[in-house]
């Protein structure tokens, strides 16, 4: 027995043979790497509940029960104890953190081991779909395994061992694990913030109790979702959510802040201190995505007179919390900042030198009202690690550090991403795995393309209705041959629809990619003109090339046999050329549109603008290739 699922519902046999209940669970105590099985779980008649020691009371146990050593009349039942939890209770179907994998998985099975003097032990948790077959049937799984072999691939076990989990459901008690490796508060905050994403609101908060408050203040920093920030930062309490963001640093509090309602917000930056409050009030002084919102006032500037002890001196003299110190500034009798060192600089240089003997004179800065993304490319620029935020007398307001800059440019790679219409959580790799929505990010034109062609044909066959097929010139016969005629010549515009939806989806793709690419400078008009000369060239040309086919095709294959339809056909092509050289002269608009929302701020993503571009060409297509069959 393997499993806990196996010994699910196994009869317990007491000494004089008699059935007295059937398993429903076990228990472990907690404090070992791997647990052993402390207790037995069985319905007795009735559906009675009870609970025995596994060591005292069991004696084997097999696929055909659970044997005891005594008759029933002297078992004595016992309780659970507060370090012991049930296995099918409080671990089976529950999720947990595998803390070794930095993920939330759930457990579908459990595995156990059984030893020769007759213990069993918890080695994991299966939590891959062999253990979800083997939970509803073990014939089930016993069933996959082998279709899987026969096609020549495995269906492997997926376990967790009992000492990287961490459970994440203690409603039952609260319960420390103690195990030879790193739990969930052992983790980067990273990692914890990445497992937080991934659980169900439910359990989020529970999570949060088993981290300090400054474990937990640097995990919601690290969160992607602001609503999830806000989110968490709400399920505190007020005193808890201001101790915490008090706890971050400055620039970290302001941008969460900055997420909540007015009144919520005063509220905890009164509960700060005052010296927290006011370096966080003042952040929130600036103006949104500038660099004076994201830098930190937690820098190190000394005179340009001190010396590499005095450095040293300040250096040691920080907190422990302080933020990561990459430069050290040096200023004039006025507090101007008048040079830069670099820590590798104080570190070789003699205790006794002079600060503006040694600092980097040419500073880079940068003004507090300047956009964050020009910032971001500053640091790029001259390979930055840190860069300070002055005033227009140069005094030093803070700094804007690496890690700020990285998030800043990911923010914009993300709206990039947006404006090429790819989803921002969208792998790289290929397209999305699931069919709908694969569908429905890529393949929305078919859609278009089956409702227009739904209008081309009630256009075509409304007026056949009115045809009175009794009519005694043309006989039944020769309606239903004018039926049939026209019913095929409806498929041909119905037919080259797709050419003018696919031509509109790549009109929006050239237009999103010149956006990307435009190297924007302040001083210079956007070119407009320019584009749409370029875009209109490129549509006539297009649209000769697609009427060149439909002549050709026209006079190929209905020139001779039926007139009527290679006039029909050609005059289809031609209002395809017409839809696709209209098209891409209307780009210049839809290049405008990105700029303009740039401009304020605004999100428009290209999956909207490629929807809007292929309904309006659907539209106009239908209207021009219906006029031939009228």
């Amino acid at each position: 027995m393997n499993y806990l699922s196996e010994m699910l519902r196994l009869p317990v046999v007491d000494s004089a043979g008699e059935k007295i209940g059937i398993v429903n669970d076990l228990g472990i105590a907690t404090g070992e790497v791997f647990p052993r099985v402390t207790a037995l779980a069985f319905q007795g008649p009735g559906k009675t509940p009870f609970m025995i020691s596994w060591r005292k009371y069991v004696e084997r146990f097999d696929e055909d029960g659970v044997y005891l050593k005594y008759p029933a009349t002297d078992i004595r039942f016992s309780y659970l104890q507060p370090d012991e939890v049930l296995l099918a209770r409080d671990i089976m179907n529950k999720q947990i953190v595998d803390t070794q994998g930095m993920k939330v998985v759930r457990v579908n099975d459990i595995k156990l081991s059984a030893t020769g003097d007759n213990q069993l032990r918890l080695l994991g948790a299966e939590v891959g779909a062999r253990g979800l077959l083997r939970a509803i049937h073990p014939l089930l799984e016993r069933v996959s395994a082998r279709v899987a072999k026969m096609l020549g691939k495995q269906l492997p076990e997926d376990i967790i061992a009992w000492s990287y989990m961490d459970l994440l459901e203690r409603s039952t008690k609260q319960i420390k694990l103690s195990v030879s490796h790193k739990t969930l508060s052992e983790l980067h905050p990273a990692d914890i913030a990445d497992i937080i994403e991934q659980l169900d609101p439910r359990l989020r908060t529970q999570v949060f109790a088993q981290l300090d408050t400054e474990q937990a203040a640097e995990a919601i920093t690290e969160l992607d979702d602001d609503e999830l920030m806000t989110e968490m930062l709400e399920g505190l309490s007020d005193r808890e959510a201001s101790t915490m963001l008090a706890t971050m640093d400055p620039d970290d509090a302001a941008a969460l802040i900055e997420e909540l309602d007015y009144e919520k917000a005063e509220k905890l930056l009164r509960l700060m201190g005052v010296k927290e409050e006011k370096a966080i009030r003042n952040l929130l002084g600036y103006e949104e995505d500038t660099a004076g919102r994201i830098m930190t006032n937690e820098f190190v500037a000394l005179p340009a007179t001190a010396t590499v002890q005095d450095a040293i001196d300040a250096l040691r003299g920080l907190d422990e919390d302080f933020e990561s110190i990459y430069y050290v500034y040096t200023t004039d009798a006025e507090g101007a900042l008048t040079g830069v060192l670099s820590m590798r600089s104080l570190v070789v240089a003699e205790h006794d030198a002079r600060l503006k003997d040694l600092a980097f004179r040419d500073v880079v800065w940068v003004a507090p009202d300047l956009d964050q993304e020009l910032v971001a490319d500053e640091m790029t620029k001259y390979d930055l690690v840190a860069i300070p935020v002055c005033d227009e007398n140069r005094h030093i307001l803070g700094i804007v550090t690496v890690d700020d800059a990285l998030d800043v440019i990911a923010e914009e790679h993300a709206e990039d991403l947006q404006i090429a219409g790819v989803s921002v959580g969208e792998s790289n790799a290929g397209e999305s795995t699931h069919a709908f929505t694969w569908f429905a990010q890529r393949q929305y034109w078919v859609v278009v393309w089956a409702i227009a062609a739904c209008a081309i044909a009630a256009i075509v066959v409304s007026p056949l209705s009115n045809i009175d097929l009794t009519y005694q010139d043309m006989g039944i016969e020769g309606a239903r041959d004018m039926i049939t005629s026209q019913g095929l010549m409806a498929l041909m515009p119905i037919s080259i629809m797709p050419v003018v939806l696919m031509a509109s989806m790549r009109m929006v793709s050239f237009v999103k990619n010149s956006y990307l690419e435009y190297d924007e400078r302040d001083d210079e008009p956007k070119p407009y003109l320019g584009f749409f000369i370029k875009t209109t060239f490129i549509g006539v040309v297009l649209a000769g090339v697609v009427f060149l086919c439909g002549e050709l095709m026209a006079t190929t294959l209905f020139a001779e046999a039926n007139p009527w339809a290679a006039k029909t056909l050609l005059a289809c092509f031609k209002s395809a050329a017409m839809v696709i050289a209209a098209t891409y002269a209307s780009a210049v608009v839809y290049f405008y549109i990105l700029f303009r929302s740039d401009e304020k701020d605004q999100s428009v993503s290209g999956t909207s603008l490629t929807f809007a571009a292929v309904l309006l060409s659907a539209l106009a297509y239908t209207i021009l290739g219906s006029m031939p069959l009228l």
